[in-house]
């Protein structure tokens, strides 16, 4: 593997360090059937919402949690390949449809709170003994917008977190206007099939990478419903992720959240954030370099869960 041609150097050595970590081939066909997916929901009575909250979960393996967190207005389906991948290396992925996606419901988020309030739900349910014995922390793996609700729960359940990996992690670097431009339109179903999907490569996509596998997946309501609640979401009160250990992979070509953002982050917190920066992917980064995805995260899970490995 020519790791210089994926990784910016200052990412190599810790890199191969990690890789060195991953005792089986993560690039195995078949995984998905492996190890087939569930549908869990988890409901739970809010203070605000008339009717329970319903999340929805697709959980594959056992082991470990990890708990996996989409981007906006996109649902734990793009976590499909990954989920196998990290369930086959001994864990179980527990991957969150959003209120409004799948089979999960409820009111309207009044702020990130109420989301991270979903997925706290699902740890204690998933983690403690019917719901009532001590809880287990998880670890969180957040895709862009997922990034910043990982850090929202990180800071509002601390117990419930083990650790972060945060993808395409987003929020300290103003976006372009025309980026930003291109992100809205990716949810604009009035727009003709070539002009949509013209934007989803501007937002999403490295040069030279397929933006066809995400033409379909976009929840435009779901969308709107998770940006008002980062606006109520004051960015003080959880940008540091709590006090969890942060591993960030940055896309080097991602023009909605460029490296400088993880750079940023980790300015703030030195002691708690590792960086590698991806090459040859942008924003979606998860059908653009699914190996070396899978390659860096496993071998992160397996020195944080499984240290004596």
């Amino acid at each position: 593997m020519d790791f210089d041609r994926r990784f910016s150097r200052r990412a190599v050595l810790g890199t191969m360090a990690m890789t060195l970590t991953v005792p089986f081939p993560v690039t195995a066909k078949g995984l998905s059937q492996a190890h087939a997916t569930t549908s869990q929901l988890i409901s739970y009575k809010s203070d605000v919402a008339a009717h329970p909250v319903v999340v929805e979960v697709l959980l594959r393996g056992k082991g470990p949690l990890v708990v996996l967190l989409p981007s906006l207005g996109r649902g734990a389906s793009d976590f499909d390949d990954l989920s196998s991948r990290i369930a086959a290396a001994g864990f179980q992925t527990a991957a969150i449809n959003p209120r409004g996606i799948g089979k999960s419901e409820g009111p309207a988020a009044r702020s990130l709170a109420d989301y991270a309030q979903d997925v706290f739900e699902v740890i204690k349910s998933l983690q403690s003994a019917q719901g009532r014995g001590p809880l287990k922390p998880a670890i969180l793996i957040g895709h862009a917008y997922g990034n910043r609700l990982a850090r929202v729960i990180a800071s509002q359940y601390p117990e419930a977190v083990l650790s972060l990996i945060l993808l395409a992690s987003g929020g300290q670097v103003a976006i372009p206007p025309d980026v930003a431009k291109a992100l809205y339109d990716v949810f604009d179903t009035s727009l003709s099939p070539e002009v949509h999907i013209a934007a989803v490569r501007t937002a999403f996509f490295a040069p030279g990478n397929d933006p066809e596998v995400w033409r379909d997946g976009w929840y435009g309501t779901v969308a709107m419903q998770q940006q008002a609640a980062l606006k109520n979401s004051p960015s003080e009160k959880w940008s540091a992720g709590g006090q969890a250990p942060i591993y960030i992979i940055q896309a080097a070509q991602d023009v909605l959240a460029p490296p400088a953002n993880a750079e940023a982050l980790q300015a703030l917190q030195p002691a708690r954030v590792e960086i590698a920066i991806l090459e040859n992917a942008g924003h979606a980064m998860l059908p653009e370099q699914p190996d070396m995805i899978a390659q860096l995260v496993i071998g992160r899970l397996t020195r944080v869960a499984r240290p004596d490995r």
